[in-house]
C-alpha cells in the first residue's frame, strides 16, 4: 500500500504545476505512515498479554499448604466457568488410586436406581458385628451412612446391587478403570482393588453429575447431590466425599467434590498420604485452604 502512495504522488507530481509543494506533502504523509504501522506492529496484544499476566499472578502455590503441615499428596480444582486448572503434584494427580469411600456417590446411585433401597431414608438394620467406629454400630439409613461413611452399609447395597448390574454401570460411565474384579470382590472392590481411579477422572465423573449427564434418573442424581451437602451458607453450597484406605503405607486419604459459588462451580480432588490416624482431617483442611487461595468461601 505504501508503494503505491509514492507512485500515485509521483505521477500527481509530474501533471500538477505545485509538484513540489505536494511531493513534500506526500513525503510527510507516507513517513506518517510507515511510522504508524511500525508503532503498531511493536505492540503486543493487549488481550493476550494481560490474560497471560493475570493468569500467572492468580496461580496460588497451592503445595505450601502440603509443605506447612509436613504432609505429601496433591490437590486440583477446575474452574468451570473460567476452564480453569489449579493444581500441586500434577503427576500424582493423573495417577489411578483406589477409590475407598469417594465410591459411595457411585454406589448410593447404583443404590437407588436399581431399587435395592428406595430413599435416603429408608433403614437397614445393622448386623450387631461391633466395629472401630462407634457411628457404624447402629441401624443405619443411606443419608446418615453417607455421612458417618458407613463401610457395611454400603457393601450391603452393593451386594443386593449385584456384581452383573454394578459391571454394567461401571461401563456405562466409564468409572476409573472400569475393573471390579470377581462376584467375590462385590463388596470391597473399591476398598481393595482391582477399582482405580485418578484425581482427574474424579473430577470428570463429578462435572457429569452436577450437569446430570450420567445414566441414572433425575430423581436418583438429585438426591445423591443432596446427600453430598457438607455445608450450606448464604454464599456458598459446598457438596463432598472423603475417602481413607488404610490397607496401604502410607494409608491414602481422598477428600472430592465441588463448590458452588458466586455463580460458578469450583470441582476439587484431593489426595494425601496419611501417616497416622490425626492426619485425616487434613484432607478438608488443605482443600479448604486451597479454596480460600482463589478467593472462595
Amino acid at each position: 500500500m505504501v508503494i503505491r502512495l509514492w507512485r500515485y504522488l509521483q505521477c500527481y507530481a509530474k501533471r500538477n504545476s505545485r509538484s513540489v509543494i505536494f511531493t513534500v506533502i506526500g513525503c510527510l504523509v507516507l513517513l506518517s505512515v510507515i511510522s504508524f504501522g511500525a508503532h503498531v506492529l511493536a505492540q503486543p496484544s493487549s488481550i493476550s498479554s494481560g490474560h497471560l499476566t493475570a493468569a500467572t499472578n492468580q496461580s496460588p502455590d497451592l503445595g505450601r499448604h502440603f509443605r506447612e503441615l509436613g504432609l505429601e499428596g496433591s490437590i486440583l480444582i477446575y474452574d468451570s466457568k473460567q476452564n480453569r486448572t489449579y493444581e500441586h503434584n500434577s503427576p500424582r494427580n493423573a495417577t489411578a488410586m483406589t477409590p475407598a469411600s469417594t465410591f459411595k456417590i457411585f454406589n448410593a446411585m447404583v443404590a437407588l436406581e436399581t431399587g435395592v433401597i428406595p430413599d435416603d431414608v429408608a433403614v437397614l438394620t445393622w448386623d450387631g458385628v461391633h466395629r472401630s467406629v462407634e457411628a457404624w454400630n447402629h441401624d443405619t439409613n443411606l443419608r446418615q451412612a453417607f455421612k458417618n461413611s458407613t463401610v457395611w452399609f454400603y457393601q450391603v447395597l452393593a451386594r443386593r446391587a449385584g456384581h452383573q448390574r454394578m459391571q454394567q454401570f461401571i461401563d456405562k460411565v466409564g468409572y476409573g478403570n472400569r475393573q471390579i474384579g470377581t462376584a467375590e470382590d462385590i463388596d470391597r472392590f473399591w476398598l481393595q482393588g482391582p477399582l482405580k481411579i485418578t484425581p482427574k477422572e474424579q473430577i470428570e465423573f463429578l462435572q457429569r453429575l452436577y450437569r446430570g449427564n450420567l445414566p441414572f434418573s433425575e430423581r436418583t442424581m438429585n438426591l445423591v447431590k443432596d446427600i453430598m451437602v457438607r455445608e450450606q451458607t448464604p454464599s456458598y453450597t459446598l457438596r463432598g466425599k472423603t475417602g481413607w484406605l488404610d490397607s496401604t503405607k502410607p494409608e491414602l486419604g481422598w477428600f472430592v467434590g465441588y463448590l458452588e459459588q458466586n455463580s460458578n462451580v469450583y470441582f476439587f480432588a484431593t489426595t494425601l498420604d496419611l501417616n497416622k490416624p490425626e492426619d485425616a482431617s487434613a484432607r478438608i483442611e488443605i482443600t479448604r485452604r486451597s479454596l480460600k487461595d482463589l478467593g472462595l468461601m
